[in-house]
């Protein structure tokens, strides 16, 4: 069947479709432990290519039969977001495009294929860059960015992707084509009038968010970076306005493909001061923490690396940071930048003198590479393995920073109990930590393992107030834990918005929706590779 469909398509799109066995192999997994294999491989080269595609789709969903289609960047999302059992849309051949760089306006517009990594660059030699750019950078694309609200080191500062995505253009579920940007409420009365597909979802967006608004409210996290659930909170300001891009953003191609993104950016200054500050307890780590965020001169970022994280580093290639920790091996390190070559502020040093065993701070380019590499060292390990033992990627979630230590201590309580071989690191600033296991897939104990670490983690974020999605989206790996985390009235908001946007459910499907713990476990993998990313280190 997969063949006539394809046949079809490449009868009416630009772009190449292709249905061989290894292709479809080779998109049957992205960045998560999950394996869901596609019928079909669609490489569109414009956006009428996208758009024949979904109304392809409609129109077949219209009379029973239901293909699904999930947007695809450089595959590289850790929850299961970027892979399906129907039709791939896979950006990266030809919809890599900078279409214009505004630098007076600072503004970017970019087609969702393009690497991070290389705009990056690009950005650079005109004295700009983009603030949110994930550890990841060098292999993951702009649509896939947008499409999970990727955070970075610098998000402690900037903020997420939504805070710089200022207008997109989206295929809906049918092949309509809708651009989304902040409405004045006349501009908005007249979007509420179309007798569209659009005109619709105006309609019932906004009756939703006004008939809900107390529900609404109760989205909002103490956390600085969530990107569970949908973003309904922003969409309709008191004076009226009315903006549908943060919606789409973090919606990970369950409400529309993504087309072309307008960007902010934002002027860059290479130089910094970077501080390395060791610490002995996680009781004076917790006390630096609210001193620095609490201080009149935040940092752009706050990255932290953990005891066991070095150690495994260390019996990886003891070379790799020689020189650079002092014996004996702190408890944490942690890595703050400051932009621009000042000097450090009293207040500063001071909270430095009074919490840490020891610290130093640069503004020399060799040496910060080298106080740099301690965070970026933990490469070493999720791109290591122990004979079939992988460092898997299993968790994401951020709690309120004033309960970091909370969050350490019953990270290392599920490590304890299950007897686990792990490592801590992340965004400290945003209460934002990577823990990934060493499990050997093809156990089925370790498998059953997962499982249990699941909802022991999880549940440790909920009780902290924090967000079960942080970096990565939620995917299929976080969605059996939405409603856990908004409450049943919430959540049932959340299906109303997909069934606005996607009535015939064909849009990454069992995404954010429809995923329970048992449908988890049936598409698991034995294995575990990250084959597909070794001409970059596989970065966290």
């Amino acid at each position: 069947m997969s063949n006539r469909v394809a046949h079809y398509l490449q009868e009416h799109l630009l772009g190449e479709v292709v249905y061989s066995s290894d292709a479809r192999s080779y998109f049957s997994t992205d960045g998560s432990i999950l394996r869901l294999v596609p019928s079909l491989i669609v490489y569109p080269r414009n956006e009428n290519d996208i758009r024949k595609t979904a109304r392809f789709a409609w129109q077949l969903a219209e009379r029973g039969r239901i293909i699904p289609l999930t947007a695809r960047g450089a595959g590289t999302n850790q929850t299961g977001s970027a892979i399906g059992n129907g039709i791939i849309i896979a950006f990266t051949a030809h919809m890599n495009r900078i279409l214009e760089l505004n630098t007076k306006n600072k503004s970017l517009a970019i087609e969702p294929g393009i690497n991070y990594g290389k705009l990056q660059q690009v950005l650079h030699t005109h004295g700009f860059f983009l603030p949110p750019y994930p550890p990841d950078l060098d292999y993951v694309t702009i649509g896939g960015a947008i499409a999970s609200n990727v955070v970075g080191e610098k998000s402690f500062r900037y903020g997420s992707t939504k805070s710089f995505t200022k207008e997109l253009r989206v295929v809906l579920a049918n092949g309509e084509v809708i651009k989304t940007k902040k409405l004045s409420k006349r501009e908005l009365s007249k979007k509420l009038g179309l007798a569209t597909f659009e005109g619709e979802i105006y309609r019932s967006i906004d009756t939703l968010i006004e008939e809900n608004r107390q529900i609404i409210d109760t989205m909002q996290r103490s956390t600085t970076i969530n990107s569970a659930g949908y973003n309904l909170y922003d969409v309709k300001q008191k004076d009226g306005s009315f903006d549908l891009t943060p919606l789409i953003v973090g919606s990970e191609g369950t409400l529309g493909i993504i087309s072309e993104a307008q960007l902010d950016i934002e002027f860059y200054d290479p130089e910094s001061l970077i501080i390395k500050a060791e610490f002995d307890s996680l009781e004076k780590l917790q006390q630096a923490l609210n001193a620095i965020n609490e201080s009149k001169n935040l940092p752009v970022s706050i990255e932290l690396v953990d005891k066991q994280a070095l150690e495994q580093i260390y019996e990886i290639n003891p070379n790799h940071l020689k020189g650079l920790i002092n014996d004996p091996l702190p408890s944490f390190v942690v890595i703050i930048e400051y932009e621009g070559a000042k000097k450090l502020s009293k207040s500063i040093v001071r909270i430095l003198d009074n919490f840490t065993r020891s610290f130093e701070t640069t503004t020399d380019i060799q040496e910060q590479i080298n106080f740099r590499k301690i965070r970026e060292s933990v490469n070493m390990i999720t791109a290591h393995n122990d004979a079939l033992l992988h460092s898997l990627p299993l968790f994401d979630g951020a709690v309120p920073i004033d309960r970091a230590r909370e969050y350490l201590e019953g990270i290392y309580r599920i490590v304890n109990d299950n007897n686990l071989k792990t490592a801590i690191w992340g965004h400290i600033g945003d209460g934002n930590l990577t823990m990934q296991p060493k499990l050997n897939l093809g156990q089925v104990g370790d498998r059953q393992k997962i499982f249990r670490l699941f909802n022991e983690y999880y549940q440790l974020i909920l009780s902290l107030n924090g967000t079960v999605s942080a970096l990565n989206g939620d995917g299929r790996l976080r969605t059996p834990y939405l409603e856990s985390m908004y409450g049943q009235e919430a959540y049932r908001l959340f299906a109303k918005v997909k069934q606005i946007f996607d009535p015939y459910n064909i849009l990454n499907p069992g995404v954010k929706f429809n995923t329970s713990i048992e449908d988890l476990k049936g598409i698991i993998r034995q294995e575990f590779s990250l084959n597909h990313l070794y001409d970059h280190l596989p970065r966290s």
